[in-house]
């Protein structure tokens, strides 16, 4: 066992495990908002036709039992058709039969077709019922977990078995109306090719064996409800043709968590398997086959920048290619069965002319990419090629009308387990046309798809050339087409390829040449419809369309006549708009945008319908995709808006019509016009008895216009109402292809509802003489089964509307019969016995008087409710005022006293204001001040400056006069010499020396006085500049505890305050 490894991938609140295309379990995540319904036995759960609205219930119950619900047996008795029978066994004990209705077991739409549920618990039955059955046997030896103390609920049949909420629905239903349980021991294995076992707990003997690989679901109760303790799984029966639930219940809730876990060991290691509804050939047995699905794509360039898939001719399985635009070819690889195969990377696309090529006439496309697909689920690879590449030139030459190409394409992979490279070759058929012819889409868009089986020999360990991770080598791979053409016969299960086709071989619904001997019914929703269309046809439909889109209030002459060859697919949701009056319908658009977000009354009715509405069209079968959603919203949005008539079953089949030619919001407008404007509300009305007067005048038409198949009706009894109420109900869009459907609903917006009428007796007309070798039960089955299948053709469904056309049934004719149908009503009433009368009458008001006590309770409980509600609502606001109150009152104080610290504030705001005021006058005048003075020295230092200049002028010219007085002195030159300096006297001159001494004395001691006058004054402009700078610098003090002031908390406390006082002002206001 490898558990260690493997639970970290599941925790124990893990609520359901799939068996999905991986080699690991699939976790589905929990949706809270699904719960499963324990609503049992509802009356709006029942099988059978139910008209939401007038009329009455249980009578239309009786006489149109067979609209919309065909049951798929027939050996299906009728005392089933209002309840499912649930059986349950005991050890020797007799069946008990339960009665539950559809919503308790399952949605009744299936694959196969609509079948009708059967909850049985698969258990010993007593010796005496069942002597030819085998004995159990006791239990193999086998790898597996036993969990003991576990209670068998039983099972029922599903059409989702991989639906966590049907699933969830139907553990809830048989947890609650299980009456006799029974005790088992689970066996469940560690391997995937083990067995589930259900064990007796006392002998040990198996009671029933489900194998892995059948068991496709997995899925626990949520916690919190009353299925906490409950699992179920579902497995395949009978061939993969039925689905069962199987449903047990813990003693020790703990265990389910563990029991779940089992469960996702052994799919983990489960090898991959294909959806079973899509299986192309049986499980193969040999381990060593791997099967691939290779599909194949061609891409064109739109011209708007992107590359769209080529439409595939329905009647040649032919690509159609435009001559000279860019081209893709989108490879698609999925392995469907045995151990995955990792593809490592693809190193070769090839493209070649014909079939049955040479490798070497093959030539290499260019890559663009290649990968994983967004699921996981395919490897995809995508090239390109270049249209004027000589290789290439037949994809861009036009190909005959009468004539298709072959193009063989290749891709090569490299797979890591696999030693050399493996290539699948794809063989198709082309067809070149011209770029200017239109194409139209089909409305599926299929691609080529072949299957592959690729068989691979295993590698001895002695004989790998290293430790890689490559396992085998490959034996031989053969396509499944090849595979067909040598055998001899083929399996009943698979359907041949047509000569020359290489399309899918995956089955696929029933086409036009299957037999009609199929007891099954043709699937709503079936058939495709191209939108090609011949040239001339378009341009006569758009000069149509030009001239009424110039005057709408008047149709052109020969419209007529063009919708009754029928509208071209791509013109279709445009004409059925304007034949139906809905070119100005903005009113109606915006009361639906309105309309989906109401509730609805009927959701559960609508939401049960759209699962079973057009199963076998790609836009409708996806359960939650958009085809769905959009079908649920404008059925809700009806239901609302006619409040009369509400939801009628069979409504979506109509409203999945319009969908499929136009948007939510014009299909919902079309949907009323033909509701109101075209009289299909009336049928439901009054007990239904203008549906009743439609088939009284059908059986008048078929009198005068067909009068031996009228004769044989009323031999076999059989009346209008069994066969043709889903005709007149739905306008033939249950059970009809859809080419047929489209055609008649031209007719009707065109010409009106007696258009049904036509179409009736056309149908009836043409198959005269198969009804007329039929008995009651044989032409119930023929026009549930065979009938629809007839007109999976075209070209009979063509023919049909063309004889329906041309039967001429006058308004006036209809008026008279219907005159005749309300005068045998009213001799039917007189002759009736008043009392009958009476009687009939009295309990049609004692129902309408319990439908209107019914919803007088409705009323008064809601009424109730809403009461409470309201008192809730008015006790939570008043506790809310109380609160909102004081949190007011303290809001108040909180302002008071925001106000006073306003006060406060300012008053201090204002006297620091006053003392900067104050320092600021202040500091200028000492800055004023300080100026003048240094004004003052700076003078006074000018005038010293300029004084002493002028006085060494002056001395200077003085010593010079002096010096010139003793040049020109004879005497005195002796004393001086050129320098000027006193020279040597002699001592006879001493007494002059001393004179001129102290005149010299004299004139240095002015000298320095002059000069100790000059420094003093220096200094004092010193300490006259020291002064300056200091007052400046006092200045910038003084200015920065100004500006400081201006940002410190006084600043921020007076934001705050004003910030604090707006806010609250704001709330008070």
């Amino acid at each position: 066992m490898d558990d260690k490894a493997s639970v970290g991938k599941i925790s124990v609140s893990s609520d359901s495990v799939s068996t999905l295309n991986s080699e690991d379990f699939v976790l589905v995540s929990r949706q809270g908002d699904e719960t499963p319904s324990t609503n049992n036995g509802s009356d709006d759960e029942k099988t059978g036709l139910k008209i939401v609205g007038n009329g009455s219930e249980q009578q239309l119950q009786r006489e149109l039992e067979d609209v919309l619900m065909d049951p798929p047996m027939e050996d299906q008795s009728s005392d089933r058709d209002h309840g499912e029978e649930v059986r349950t066994y005991g050890d020797g004990e007799e069946p008990v039969v339960l009665e539950a209705s559809a919503s308790s077991t399952i949605n009744p739409v299936s694959v196969a077709g609509l079948q009708k549920p059967e909850m049985s618990l698969p258990v010993k039955p007593s010796q005496g019922d069942c002597e030819d059955l085998s004995p159990f046997t006791p239990v193999t030896d086998e790898d597996s977990v036993v969990f003991s103390k576990l209670t068998y609920l039983g099972c029922a049949s599903v059409n989702a078995p991989r639906s966590e909420v049907e699933a969830l629905r139907m553990m809830s239903i048989l947890r609650s109306q299980c009456q006799i349980s029974l005790d088992v021991t689970l066996s469940v294995p560690n391997v995937s090719e083990g067995t589930v076992r259900l064990l007796d707990p006392q002998t040990n003997t198996e009671i029933a064996n489900y194998p892995i690989y059948k068991i496709l679901f997995c899925v626990r109760g949520h916690d919190g409800t009353p299925e906490s303790d409950c699992f179920a799984f579902t497995e395949s029966h009978y061939n993969a043709e039925l689905f069962r639930i199987h449903v047990f219940r813990c003693e020790i809730q703990e265990a389910v968590s563990r029991i779940l876990y089992s469960f996702a060991t052994a799919f983990r290691r489960s090898a991959k398997q294909t959806p079973l509804s899509a299986i192309a050939t049986p499980q193969t047995p040999d381990s060593d086959i791997f099967t691939f699905s290779v599909s194949l794509e061609i891409k064109e360039d739109d011209g708007k920048g992107y590359f769209s898939a080529v439409p595939k001719d329905k009647d040649r399985q032919c690509f159609k290619l435009r001559q000279g635009i860019d081209k893709k070819i989108v490879i698609y690889v999925q392995q469907t069965t045995n151990k995955e195969l990792a593809i490592e990377r693809c190193f070769g696309l090839l493209l070649s002319r014909g079939k049955d090529v040479r490798s070497g006439d093959m030539h290499l496309l260019d890559l663009e990419s290649m990968g994983k697909s967004s699921d996981g689920k395919s490897y995809v690879i995508t090239g390109s090629w270049n249209q004027k590449t000589p290789h290439f030139q037949f994809l861009n030459e036009e190909t005959p009308k009468d004539k298709v190409l072959f193009m063989t394409t290749a891709v090569d992979l490299v797979i890591i387990e696999v030693q050399e490279p493996v290539r699948f070759i794809l063989e198709t058929k082309v067809r070149v046309c011209t770029p200017n012819e239109r194409l139209f889409w089909p409305f599926s868009k299929r691609s080529s798809t072949e299957n592959f089986f690729l068989k691979l020999k295993q590698i001895k360990q002695k004989d790998r050339k290293n430790n890689s991770d490559t396992l085998y080598e490959v034996v031989c791979l053969e396509s499944e087409s090849e595979r067909e053409r040598r055998k001899t016969t083929a399996s009943p299960s698979l359907r041949l390829p047509q000569s020359g086709s290489q399309g899918s071989m995956i089955p696929s619904p029933p086409e036009d040449d299957e037999e009609e001997d199929n007891d099954e019914p043709l699937l709503s929703g079936s058939g495709d419809v191209s939108k090609e269309c011949a040239e001339k046809i378009l341009e006569t439909w758009g000069e149509l369309l030009s001239k009424w889109h110039l005057n709408l209030s008047v149709r052109p002459k020969t419209l007529s006549a063009l919708v009754r060859s029928g509208v071209p697919e791509a013109l279709r949701g445009e004409v059925w708009q304007l034949l139906a009056g809905c070119h100005n319908n903005d009113h109606l658009v915006e009361k639906y945008r309105i309309l989906i977000t109401k509730e609805s009354p009927q959701d559960s009715a609508i939401t049960r319908d759209i699962n079973r509405t057009f199963p076998a069209h790609d836009y409708f079968k996806d359960t939650g995709g958009d085809g769905q959603d959009s079908l649920y919203k404008i059925c809700k949005a009806y239901s609302v808006y006619d409040e009369e008539i509400g939801y009628c079953q069979g409504q979506s089949f109509l409203a999945a019509v319009l969908l499929l030619h136009m948007p939510e919001e014009q299909a919902f407008s079309v949907l009323v016009k033909i509701m109101f404007d075209y009289g299909l509300r009336e049928l439901f009305k009054q007990n239904f008895e203008d549906l009743h007067c439609k088939f009284y005048q059908l059986e008048r038409l078929m009198q005068e216009y067909i009068p031996d198949l009228y004769n044989h009706f009323l031999d076999i009894s059989l009346e209008a109402h069994m066969y043709a109420s889903q005709w007149f109900l739905t306008l033939f869009t249950a059970k009809f292809p859809l080419y047929m459907v489209f055609h008649i609903i031209d007719l009707l917006l065109c010409e009106g509802i007696s258009v049904i009428f036509n179409v009736a007796l056309g149908l009836l007309k043409t198959t005269k003489d198969d009804l007329l070798l039929t008995d009651f039960e044989g032409a119930l089955k023929f026009f549930r089964v065979q009938l629809p299948k007839r007109y999976r053709s075209e070209e009979n469904a063509k023919k049909l509307m063309e004889l329906a056309c041309n039967m001429k049934i006058s308004q006036k004719k209809l008026k008279k019969y219907e005159k005749e149908y309300h005068t045998m009503r009213e001799q039917q009433a007189q002759q009736e016995d008043p009392i009958e009368r009476y009687e009939r009458e009295n309990r049609r008001l004692q129902e309408a008087n319990m439908r209107l006590e019914q919803e007088n309770d409705d009323l008064a409980h809601e009424l109730v409710t809403s009461k409470i509600a309201l008192r809730k609502d008015l006790d939570n606001a008043e506790e809310k005022a109380d609160a909102l109150n004081k949190e007011l009152l303290m809001t108040k104080q909180k302002l008071i006293d925001a106000e006073e610290e306003k006060r406060r504030l300012e008053e201090e705001s204002a006297q620091l204001k006053e003392m900067c005021r104050r320092e600021l006058d202040k500091a200028e005048s000492e800055i004023k001040k300080n100026s003048s003075i240094i004004g003052d020295y700076k003078q006074i230092c000018s005038q010293l400056s300029e004084r002493l200049e002028k006085q060494q002028t002056a001395n200077k010219a003085e010593i010079e006069k002096i010096r010139q007085k003793v040049d020109d002195c004879e005497h005195c030159r002796e004393f001086f010499n050129k320098e000027g300096r006193v020279k040597v006297a002699s001592s006879a001159k001493d007494g002059s020396d001393e004179d001129t001494d102290e005149e010299k004395e004299t004139l240095k001691n002015q000298l320095r006085e002059m000069e100790l006058e000059l420094a003093q004054t220096k200094l004092q402009l010193v300490e006259a500049e020291c002064k300056i700078q200091d007052l400046e610098h006092h200045l910038g003090l003084a200015l920065n505890e100004v500006q400081a002031a201006k940002k410190t908390w006084f600043n921020r406390t007076i934001s705050s305050i004003k910030t604090v006082t707006g806010v609250q002002g704001k709330e008070t206001c």
